[in-house]
Formats: structure tokens, sequence, C-alpha cells
């Protein structure tokens, strides 16, 4: 079972989201919570994921994150934003956030983004996830000139690329046929020789070093959507999220 946690100033958004997760056989919505407990909560219940509300009047959003990445073994955390422009998605993208959630979101994309993001994966909402994805690019550019590129090995940078697709650790064992064990070693030495904190963060770094240059022919935005989502541009995402 994924066990969830959800924190949201609105006990009717709180609720909305525990009564669509709560129809699938593999998730546990564990407790609900309001910011100013949040912490307490999840200390308590220990979940796999969390959706947290980035604006909340009684205890701000990132600095619940904040909190939540310092704790052991922090679960994945999703952030719930009513508007896609919302200014604090790059500044919790940059705190660890694994994944942001429009409110209005098709009800039938929830399950399947807790799944994935509770199994390492990234997952961004189209409209919020082209808006901090091109702020953040914009915002730190490529590396500093004279900075040297991070040396990768050949099976590192394989699995940096399938990283960025947005694939799993265990996806990542299927396609290069490595152990499980295995794949966790490259991903935390990529981690470390990118100086990322979370996968979201490795997969920018990339993208701004150049590191997927010669694998991507159309460098475009690294946006990890639902599969039936198209960007605004209209064009169909380069990584979809699995279904399952």
């Amino acid at each position: 079972m994924i066990k969830v946690v959800i924190v949201d100033d609105e006990a009717l958004v709180r609720t909305g989201f525990q009564r669509i997760l709560s129809t699938e056989n593999d998730i546990d919505v564990t407790a609900l919570a309001s910011g100013a407990d949040a912490i307490e909560t999840i200390t308590r219940h220990r979940p796999d994921a969390v959706l947290l509300d980035i604006r909340m009047p009684d205890v701000d959003g990132l600095t619940v994150l904040r909190r939540i990445r310092e704790l052991p073994a922090p679960p994945a955390v999703c952030m719930l934003t009513t508007f896609d422009t919302d200014d604090h998605l790059t500044s919790a993208l940059q705190a660890g956030a694994a994944g942001f959630l429009l409110k209005d979101t098709d009800p039938e994309h929830l399950a399947p983004m807790v799944r994935f993001i509770a199994s390492g994966g990234i997952a961004l909402s189209p409209r919020p996830g082209n808006t901090v994805i091109d702020g953040h690019l914009t915002l730190h550019g490529r590396l500093p000139a004279g900075e040297p590129r991070p040396q990768l090995t050949e099976r590192e940078h394989e699995v940096l690329w399938l990283l960025a697709e947005g694939l799993t650790n265990t996806a990542i064992a299927g396609k290069t046929h490595l152990s499980l064990s295995t794949v966790k070693e490259h991903v935390s030495a990529i981690l470390t020789k990118l100086r990322a904190t979370n996968r979201v963060q490795a997969a920018l770094a990339a993208e701004r070093s150049g590191l997927l240059t010669n694998h991507v022919p159309d460098q475009g935005r690294i946006d990890v959507l639902p599969a039936a989502e198209t960007t605004p541009s209209g064009r169909s995402p380069r990584y979809p999220y699995p279904s399952n």
C-alpha cells in the first residue's frame, strides 16, 4: 500500500482528494492535516507521499516542505496549487518538491501521479510544469563559463537520460537490465556529481550543463506530463509519466 497524507487548509479540498484516492486498492490516505499540524502528522504516520498545498494561511507551504525534507527518509512531496503562474513553484522545486498538481486537474490523473512520485518519479502538471521548467532554466542558465562539466561514466549517462525521461528506479532497472540496487547506486552517484538533492534537480542540472545534448535531438523542456496531455503550444509531451 502507498500511504498518503494530504495537507491543505481547506477541509473540502482535503476530503475531496481523499475520496478520489480511496477508490484505489493500492493507496491508503492515512491522514488529513492543515499546515499547522502537518509535520507532527507526517512524522506520526510516515507516509510514502504527501500532497501539500503551496499556499496556506497558517503555515506557508514552502516552510512545511523544507521541514519535511529535513526529516529522516522524507516522503515524496507533490505541491498543490490553484494558479499555474504561482511564483512559489520554482522555489518549491529547488527545495526538493517531487511534483506539482493543479487543483483543477482531471481526477483520473491523481492516483497515477501519487504512484509515480511515491516510486521516485517526477510529475508536473502541464501548465505549471512548463512555467516552472522555463523559469528555472531562465533563472539559473547553464553552468558558468569555465566551470567543468560533471564527468559521468557511460552507464551513468544512460541512467541519467532515463531519469530525465521520468522513469522510476524500477523502470530504469528493467530498461538497462541492471539490478535495482545497482540503479540506486548510479542515481546516488549522479546526484552527487550534479550537486542535486533530488531527481528533478538532477534532470534540470543535466539539461543546463548540456549533458543531454547528445541524447536529445531537439533540445526542449523537460516535461513530465500525463500521456493524454499536451503543452500549451500543442506539442505532445516528451516525457509522459506512466499510467500505472
